[in-house]
């Protein structure tokens, strides 16, 4: 049976962050009501009513990730509507795993007509798919946004969580096989890039702030936000995207900050593949495509 809770305005973000750090903490972990339960992933379905946006917190964030201001919203924003959500679903003792040292592997993002600046709409979160993966188990975030009753916009937020239980993908990934294009625009990332983006999208993860901070979970210095990257990649390629579209993309290594990444962008047909390499190793950080609906 299928639990709905309701929300009037987003739920507060920094509690939930030091929610999501207890589970972590040896024998506080293990109390109740901090330790997470076994088993399947929970049929509670999150609601938000009535989203308006700031216009001057999305005027930062377009500035933040390289989109010119327009009437309508970067496909990429009403993520950082439900970022408090997908707290709100993860620390919760009914999830399955705890959210601390969660990957953010791949993401995608159905515009099915753009959002204006002043349109209210509503928001959805639920999980599904609790899929094996070689390090673990895969689940979906799975966002949606309506309009008065009509779905303009969703979201599809895959995490690995690491687990003892995991095992052979039982399909192939979206983008498997695909390269990031060669390109020769280099974007110059500055160490406070993940301070930036941090501060605008309310995801402050240590391993995006500090060196210190992300020393502390296995990373030489800060990295960038995954969803940074992709937001800045459409916003590179704005001129290509069609009014409908969806946009996959698989994150793979982590970009260093401060550091120097190459866009490279082609389109054949009616699809644009997109990616971001290491400017020195040509490691590939991201690759993405974009496919009219």
């Amino acid at each position: 049976m299928t639990d709905t809770r309701i929300f009037e305005s987003a739920p507060a973000g920094l509690p939930l962050m030091l929610k999501a750090a207890l589970p972590a903490i040896p024998i506080v972990g293990g109390l109740p009501g901090i330790k997470h339960e076994t088993g399947g992933l929970p049929t509670t379905v999150l609601k938000r009513t009535r989203v308006a946006t700031d216009l001057a917190h999305l005027d930062r964030y377009n500035e933040v990730c390289g989109f010119a201001r327009a009437d309508t919203l970067p496909a990429t924003y009403p993520h950082i509507a439900a970022h408090t959500l997908h707290l709100t679903m993860m620390t919760d003792t009914s999830f399955p795993f705890p959210p601390l040292g969660a990957v953010h592997l791949r993401n995608r993002i159905t515009q099915y007509r753009p959002i204006g600046r002043e349109e209210i709409y509503e928001l959805s979160l639920r999980t599904e798919s609790n899929e094996p993966h070689p390090k673990g188990r895969l689940i979906n975030l799975v966002s949606e946004a309506h309009i008065g009753g009509e779905l303009v916009w969703d979201e599809s937020m895959t995490v690995l969580f690491r687990s003892r239980n995991g095992g052979d993908e039982p399909t192939p990934a979206p983008l498997a096989g695909v390269e990031p294009p060669a390109g020769d625009v280099h974007w110059n990332l500055g160490d406070d890039l993940g301070r930036r983006y941090g501060a605008i999208s309310g995801d402050r993860n240590p391993i995006h702030l500090y060196p210190l901070t992300a020393k502390a979970f296995g990373f030489p210095r800060q990295i960038a936000h995954g969803m940074w990257t992709k937001a800045h990649c459409l916003a590179a390629i704005s001129d290509k995207l069609p009014e409908s579209f969806t946009v996959d993309v698989e994150f793979k290594k982590p970009i260093l900050l401060p550091g120097t990444v190459v866009f490279g962008s082609t389109t054949k047909g009616k699809k644009t593949t997109f990616g971001v390499q290491d400017a020195r190793s040509s490691a590939p950080h991201v690759v993405g495509r974009v496919s009219p609906v």
